[in-house]
């Protein structure tokens, strides 16, 4: 499989490029719309084809490519079936699988960072991949605090639903603040700090307590984003 991790610095947002192979059909999971010609230069060099622009949620912190992305190449803008973006393509519901050249995505509906949130499990032919947008993060979790945001649906979402794939499953969020690209189900079920030996009330307690402040680009990207970054 290829498979392609991207940065934007200025949001630390990871971006992932996934497909079977090079010259075959791909997919992309949370462009920024700063890296945009980043991107369609790697799909050109690779001879890739993208048929699908996947985010899996409302950013509040960057403006998303998947409009401009939608422009270029012609492929499907695709959220959660939840979303009030009205400019995406494709909305996936809770178990849905998505299909891409020899790839499969299966859709999990994990609210609790945002009401709308998805994560995207790869099963592949190893570990597993799982990208968790910003409801499960490497040593940390997404703040609750707005969107919709629920800290005991964070929970849930995590515990008992990303908890429950493969320990050796690998954990790819869409930020990290301290340049940490990779982790794994049993490394955050051991390790992560808001978690590990937490019962459900003190993750809530912690979560209700962050007292963290906006980010800095909230009230440009949330707007922008229901627009898929067209505004």
């Amino acid at each position: 499989m290829l498979f392609r991790q991207l940065f934007d610095a200025e949001s630390s947002t990871y971006t992932y490029l996934l497909a079977s192979d090079v010259g075959r059909e791909a997919l992309i999971i949370d462009p920024v719309k700063a890296q945009l010609s980043a991107y369609l230069e790697l799909i050109k060099a690779l001879d890739l084809r993208l048929v699908r622009a996947i985010d899996t949620h409302t950013h509040a912190d960057h403006v998303t490519a998947l409009g401009e992305l939608r422009d270029h190449t012609q492929c499907v803008t695709v959220m959660g079936e939840f979303t009030n973006a009205a400019c995406v393509s494709e909305h996936v519901r809770d178990g849905e699988r998505i299909l891409v050249d020899g790839l499969s995505l299966e859709a999990m509906y994990t609210p609790g960072h945002t009401d709308e949130s998805f994560s995207f499990y790869c099963p592949g032919a190893g570990p597993g991949l799982l990208f968790t947008g910003d409801v499960l993060l490497i040593r940390g979790t997404g703040r609750t605090d707005f969107q919709g945001g629920d800290a005991h649906k964070s929970w849930d979402s995590i515990v008992n639903r990303l908890f429950t794939l493969p320990d050796k499953t690998l954990v790819y969020p869409a930020h990290d603040y301290r340049g940490w690209t990779v982790s794994s189900i049993a490394e955050e079920k051991r390790f992560n700090p808001r978690l590990a030996g937490k019962t459900e009330d003190e993750y809530v307690h912690i979560m209700n307590n962050l007292n963290l402040p906006n980010p800095k680009l909230m009230d440009i990207a949330v707007p922008a984003n229901l627009a898929c970054g067209q505004v």
